[in-house]
């Protein structure tokens, strides 16, 4: 009997076991879904690579099972969207393949560079377009104080050279930047630019900005003042203006070479008196020279002593001249804006380096641009000063609270 009974307990503590392993369910894998370019990657044997020296569109394609004349039909299909000819040595590709024995190539991706790519159909329906990822703006806070110069300080905070030419535009007619003493600070908020989550590609620019220089407080605040064409333009905590209806310097953050002076003397021309009516700004060859004033272009020609040259009347009482250009970007009798381009540095004409001379007449008169106090820009209206007060003051709570322990953007 007692044989028995522990046969039967063996029996249960059997099944039992075998039930309990039974009832373990098996656990599935799921693939993760990969998307990138438009396409489902998960769908196709994916290649990627970067061009090479003596690589072209159709080696690249012959090494991926692809070949004449099917290259050509694709190129000569796809030419007017995009020459998929030319190709530049380091630039990445991608290569969308079947997932069969053929592994034959279905998508061509080129990245000219970081924002934008074109895909190139490679199956019977052969097309090209051109697309662009999506564009994430971050934003960032930065400070510094000055020791030699804005650009050495924006070095060695690891910021983008951007930021220097750009803090310098908004406070062009506020602070001189070639004047500023050790000890003055700056704080900026600005946005940069991302794809794919965390690639920088680039400054936006400048929201709201606060510089000290001399132990006064400078403070600049971006404000929508057209929503129908998109102005943006800067104003002080007061609501003030900071753009004149003239631009300080006629190039980007340039030196200034030579200033206006009337009573000058050359060593060439035995130090004898030779005025010079224009204010020298020194950079390199092919450097953009833009308008500093809105006005119409009424000379653009060359002579022997000016070289290349373009002259623009703003109104009844103002008008500049650009001289030695290397670039004549406009023509007589054409409208431009302030900021537009009308040429580029050179040294044509009498000139002994890369420079543009600009010249500035106030009632037919030349006089130093950098002395005169120019007209401001156009004031903001009452009903736009009460929304941009109701605008500025969070921002201008934000710029005071920035402390050193800021985050920065990539270099870019």
């Amino acid at each position: 009997m007692n044989r028995v009974f522990y046969f039967f307990v063996f029996s249960l503590l059997f099944v039992s076991c075998g039930d309990t392993k039974q009832a373990v369910p098996e656990k599935k894998v799921e693939e993760k879904i990969i998307k990138q370019f438009g396409f489902t990657l998960n769908d196709y044997n994916v290649k990627t690579g970067k061009v090479k020296s003596g690589d072209s569109f159709g080696t690249i394609l012959e090494n991926n099972n692809l070949y004449y004349p099917q290259i050509y039909n694709i190129v000569q299909k796809v030419k007017k969207v995009y020459d998929i000819r030319k190709i530049n040595i380091g630039k990445p590709y991608t290569i969308l393949s079947s997932k069969d024995s053929l592994n034959t190539p279905q998508v061509f991706i080129y990245q000219p560079n970081l924002i934008d790519y074109v895909v190139v159909s490679l199956t019977d329906s052969l097309w090209a377009e051109k697309r662009s990822k999506a564009v994430e703006l971050k934003e960032f806070e930065a400070r510094g104080v000055i020791s030699s110069s804005l650009s050495e300080t924006m070095e060695k905070q690891k910021l983008s050279p951007l930021l220097t030419n750009e803090l310098s535009e908004i406070y062009a007619w506020t602070i001189d930047f070639f004047r500023l003493e050790k000890g003055d600070n700056f704080k900026i908020i600005y946005t940069a630019k991302f794809v794919d989550d965390s690639i920088s590609v680039g400054l936006n620019r400048i929201h709201s900005a606060y510089f000290e220089h001399r132990g006064k407080p400078f403070y600049a605040i971006e404000f929508e003042t057209d929503s129908e064409r998109g102005i943006f333009e800067y104003f002080d905590e007061n609501g003030k203006n900071l753009r004149r209806a003239f631009l300080r310097s006629p190039v980007q953050f340039s030196r200034v070479s030579s200033r206006y002076n009337l009573k000058r003397r050359i060593a060439y021309y035995g130090y004898r008196i030779r005025p010079h009516k224009g204010t020298d700004f020194a950079a390199a060859v092919g450097t953009p020279i833009r308008a500093t004033a809105s006005g119409t272009v009424t000379k653009s020609s060359y002579t022997r002593s000016n070289g290349n040259y373009v002259k623009i009347k703003h109104n009844s009482t103002y008008s500049t001249q650009y001289l030695h250009m290397d670039k004549r970007g406009v023509k007589v009798g054409q409208f431009v804006k302030q900021g537009d381009y009308i040429g580029t540095v050179g040294m044509t004409g009498n000139t002994s380096g890369p420079h543009v001379c600009y010249r500035f007449w106030k009632n037919g008169r030349q006089v130093d641009p950098l002395k005169q106090k120019l007209p401001e820009a156009k004031p903001i209206s009452k009903e736009l000063k009460e929304r941009y007060m109701t605008h500025m003051y969070p921002i201008k709570k934000q710029l005071d609270a920035i402390e050193s322990n800021v985050t920065f953007a990539t270099k870019s």
